[in-house]
């Protein structure tokens, strides 16, 4: 069988859950294509239910880890490196970050790599870099183009050592799973005490949501849980970590990959030489409805 049922909220257990919103495909179709990193059917979801105690959305049913996961595994997505550059700007900020809170650095663990990027950025900043990743393709691209060993696995499942990494990051990742509460718990026991997470996940409460309403370009078939400040705060307090920081991420594409997600645009990038032209041209994204937050391990 894989999909389940909750009759907890899966970030506070709480049993005062109720359905919230219809799905918008059939959640049975789900395939590895419909969860690539570049997948752009915006607007689909699974049938939602919400917590009336903190607030958290969740898919209900849901398709069971270790299903997911086979998905993940088996999923090739080139769009993403194609954007290595732009995905590597956003990753900077981060880390500019994660170095004001330990500027000795250290041992920094990446959640959900894809094909290292950040890990490759933190490298050449000084970290020693490390991280897990599901895709076999990913991992492979990762040691080819970056020199990147990553670990193939399922991070809930996988054995780890306690209490060994500065920092551990998971940057659009616990959205995906069924699981988030055990992500987080993970990465607070595999953190050195006084050690950071630092976690990006889009906000459903934020304007940017509100406003596009059913067309939001995070309600898509990969993402599992929807997040407010609420639940992601109560999610964060129970694992033991305290909050530290909360701003919003920015996003940096290629107008090529933008003009890509807008079908009336696409022409623009069917002439070869245009195209290669629009891929020159990044362009910053302050969408505002995605948190970034840093939470602490303390000592």
């Amino acid at each position: 069988m894989n999909f389940d049922t909750y009759s907890r909220c899966p970030v506070c257990t709480s049993k005062n859950i109720h359905f919230y919103k219809n799905g918008s495909f059939d959640f049975q179709t789900i395939n590895r294509d419909l969860i690539k990193i570049t997948d752009s059917d915006y607007g689909k979801t699974w049938d939602l239910w919400k917590c009336l105690d903190c607030g958290h959305i969740f898919a209900n049913p849901y398709p069971r880890q270790e299903f997911i996961h086979s998905l993940y595994s088996t999923s090739e997505d080139p769009l993403y490196e194609e954007e290595a550059q732009g995905r590597g700007k956003n990753f900077i900020g981060i880390l500019t970050i994660l170095e004001k809170f330990h500027p000795e650095k250290g041992k920094l663990f990446d959640v959900g790599a894809a094909t290292g990027i950040l890990l490759d950025q933190a490298k050449h900043l000084g970290w020693i870099p490390s991280g897990i990743e599901a895709s076999q393709w990913c991992v492979r691209v990762a040691k080819e183009k970056h020199k990147i060993h990553l670990m193939e696995g399922d991070f809930v499942a996988v054995e780890m050592k306690k209490n060994l990494f500065t920092a551990v990051t998971m940057v659009d990742f616990i959205e995906h799973i069924p699981q988030p509460f055990e992500a987080v718990s993970k990465a607070f026991k595999i953190l050195s005490p006084g050690g950071t997470l630092c976690l990006v996940t889009p906000d459903i409460e934020s304007f940017a949501a509100r406003i596009t309403g059913k067309r939001w370009w995070h309600f898509r078939p990969a993402h599992l849980a929807y997040f407010s400040m609420g639940s992601i705060s109560k999610m964060l307090e129970r694992a033991g970590f305290k909050i530290v920081k909360v701003k919003k991420y920015v996003w940096t594409f290629s107008a090529h990959y933008l003009l890509s997600r807008l079908r009336p645009f696409k022409f623009l990038i069917k002439n070869a030489a245009l195209g290669s032209f629009w891929k020159k041209i990044p362009i910053k994204l302050a969408l505002k409805d995605s948190y970034e937050i840093y939470a602490r391990k303390e000592n």
